[in-house]
């Protein structure tokens, strides 16, 4: 089993890599996500452009999160996305990366959680982990 550590600002320069990896798929659960158009050089927007770049390299990337907006701004750009539907809050932060790697932790995805707050996360690579992150994973995409 291998677990690393992200904490606060690591969150883009640990998590790129990983989805520039991508060989299929990328499944993301989270809470917030915001875009920063007018700020190309800030780490989640350098993050924002590597989803995209993976979605336009054919990597089959599906996302669950609380807002319309980056559904909407997603769904232009080769994304599965959908607004969740529930009178349940889904709070969950979670990517997963050809079923092989997840990030796991209190990331959203905005400029705080990148650059000011004091947030942890961590890299998971473990067969057995994995299967019930993705089972939890379709389990909310099927609603």
């Amino acid at each position: 089993m291998t677990i690393d550590t992200i904490t606060g600002k690591e969150f883009a320069s640990k998590v790129i890599p990983l989805i520039k990896q991508a060989h299929k798929r990328i499944d993301i659960i989270v809470y917030n996500w915001y875009w920063y158009p007018d700020q190309p050089a800030a780490d989640i927007q350098k993050f924002n452009t590597a989803i995209v770049k993976a979605a336009y390299q054919n990597i089959s990337i599906r996302v669950i999160t609380n807002s319309i907006r980056p559904c909407n701004i997603l769904s232009k750009n080769r994304v599965l996305a959908k607004q969740w539907q529930s009178n349940k809050n889904l709070h969950t932060k979670l990517m997963i990366i050809d079923g092989t790697t997840a990030i796991l932790g209190s990331h959203n995805y905005t400029m705080n959680a990148f650059a000011k707050n004091l947030e942890l996360s961590v890299i998971i690579s473990e067969d057995e982990i994995l299967k019930k992150l993705d089972a939890y994973f379709s389990s909310l995409w099927q609603l």
